[in-house]
């Protein structure tokens, strides 16, 4: 069966309804209206270049699989070069990219034809679509100072309330200006099988990093929007994290690739923040930090506003590179709520899932019901991680606060964390250890399920820090670590080529076998 997922004007997503990790069972041929369209072998596929507001029929070939659809209808079809825009990857495109952006129309379509639009950041507004044709590439500008510079707040000159603005890692900061930028708009949809590309390293964004004023840019940054679509694109090479959706809703990232080189610091690939409804579906990453990292504040902005990442799914997507999958935190103080990973494939990254967070996220960073189903991981360092010793961010990240073992006083700066699920998994490759779930002494994990999971240590596995945390030794092909944790379940797990112990516990409340 064929799901339809996504449809906008000239594109269309559709999934395979199966159980295997991103994969489809072989090689399949698409037909649209009975005319051979592609071949492919994913469980995620799309169709470009279509014409607005027509009923389409999608077959496969050789199979009963048949799915009608409308694409939507809209108001105007504009090409950009229509506004004095170049193309030609030398000549600066700023003003008439922005120019056409400011005079679309409600339900309009801005259309970049193939070439190459060296351009500052643009300014997108609600109700329009961007489409980046095949071999259109948007090119950010090499020139620093071409980044407008915007505040972390601002005060209501009435009220005297805060606006926010600008952040970066959790906390309101200033903060260069993204190249593709939105606040507070709605029904945003950007498709197409063109790129968007940073240019980070010509402009020298990732050379002495630490040491800016202003937080870096991201490629796109949506603060407070509702109905954000992005699909098909590839994004590569931002000054720091690709995407960054902050406090927004109903967000899509449908069939997308997210590159950056593995030494870039910081390009996370996709990073929603303090968002409601997040669907991460049939995606390619290979980044030099986390391939999805899944954030709600530090503890000023998680007191604040009490704005969990709340129903997010991150399906069939393919991670090849970074220091985790799926990452949730560290900035988190806000928590996460209603998490599902499933039908995914990791392949060398630092660890599958990856949960990072310490004392000092606060009481309202609460992570909870979080499954992970369904995932084929290749040659990753550890599969599961729960650290709550994280050491990295923050002046206090080395402190004896941090890093304490002993039984502290439960407060308004403890962190809760509620149920985690991984079952049906396949690790084969592990490197470091098969599970490392280190809980807090005076607030332990509540629940760990582990089900029909097989961990398959590399028998040439290299030593490495199985999680960032003081004193934390190299380790490698060890068993699956669970300390500080409330009860612990599991059932149909193996674990072969380990050295010592296959599950070693410390402070579990109750083992429960079946």
């Amino acid at each position: 069966m064929i799901k339809t997922c996504f449809v906008s004007s000239t594109s269309a997503c559709f999934e395979w309804q199966n159980d295997l990790p991103y994969y489809f069972e072989g090689e399949y041929t698409v037909l649209l209206n009975g005319a051979p369209t592609f071949c492919g072998n994913t469980n995620v596929f799309s169709l470009f270049d279509l014409e607005p507001n027509t009923e389409y029929e999608l077959s496969v070939k050789d199979r009963e699989e048949v799915v009608r659809f409308r694409t939507h209808l809209e108001t105007a079809a504009i090409s950009v070069r229509d506004f004095g825009a170049v193309g030609d990857g030398i000549s600066d495109d700023s003003m008439a990219c922005q120019s056409a952006i400011n005079c679309m129309p409600r339900g309009g379509r801005l259309y970049f034809p193939k070439g190459t639009y060296l351009t500052a950041p643009l300014n997108l507004k609600s109700h329009i679509t961007i489409e980046l044709a095949e071999g259109a590439t948007i090119l950010g500008i090499a020139d620093k100072t071409r980044y407008p510079r915007l505040p972390g707040e601002i005060k209501d000159i009435r009220s005297g309330e805060a606006v926010h603005v600008g952040t970066w890692e959790g906390n309101a900061v200033p903060m260069h200006q993204a190249l593709l930028f939105a606040e507070y708009a709605e029904d945003i949809t950007i498709v197409g099988r063109g790129v968007i590309d940073g240019n980070a390293e010509a402009a020298g964004w990732w050379v002495d990093h630490r040491n800016y004023e202003y937080a870096r840019p991201r490629l796109m940054f949506f603060n407070r929007c509702n109905g954000v679509r992005v699909h098909g694109v590839t994004v590569k090479n931002s000054p720091s994290w690709n995407i960054h959706p902050y406090f927004s809703s109903n967000v899509d990232f449908m069939d997308l690739e997210v590159l950056a080189p593995k030494v870039s610091p910081n390009t996370d690939a996709i990073d929603p923040e303090a968002c409601d409804r997040v669907d991460i579906i049939g995606c390619r990453f290979s980044v030099g930090d986390d391939c999805i990292a899944i954030k709600s504040g530090k503890i000023d902005i998680g007191r604040k506003y009490r704005k969990p990442a709340n129903r997010h799914t991150v399906r069939n997507c393919i991670m090849r590179c970074g220091h985790g999958a799926v990452t949730l935190g560290s900035e988190i103080s806000g928590g996460v709520t209603n998490l599902t990973v499933e039908r995914c494939v990791f392949h060398e990254t630092e660890r599958g899932l990856r949960i990072k967070s310490r004392r000092g996220r606060g009481e309202s960073c609460v992570i909870d019901g979080v499954v992970f189903e369904n995932i084929r991981m290749t040659g990753v360092g550890v599969p599961i991680v729960i650290n709550l010793y994280y050491n990295c961010c923050d002046p206090d990240r080395n402190s004896e606060y941090v890093w304490s073992r002993e039984k502290l006083p439960v407060d308004e700066r403890t962190p809760n964390l509620g149920s985690f699920t991984f079952r049906n998994m396949i690790c084969e490759k592990c490197q470091r250890a098969a599970t490392f779930c280190d809980g807090l002494p005076e607030r332990p994990i509540k629940s760990i399920t582990v089900e029909n999971i097989a961990f398959d240590f590399d028998e040439n596995a290299t030593p490495g820090i199985p999680a960032s945390q003081d004193f934390l030794k190299k380790t490698c092909r060890m068993g699956m670590y669970m300390k500080h944790i409330g009860t612990l379940k599991l059932k149909n797990v193996s674990v072969k080529g380990h050295v010592g112990e296959e599950l070693i516990t410390e402070d579990v409340g109750e083992i429960i076998r079946e």
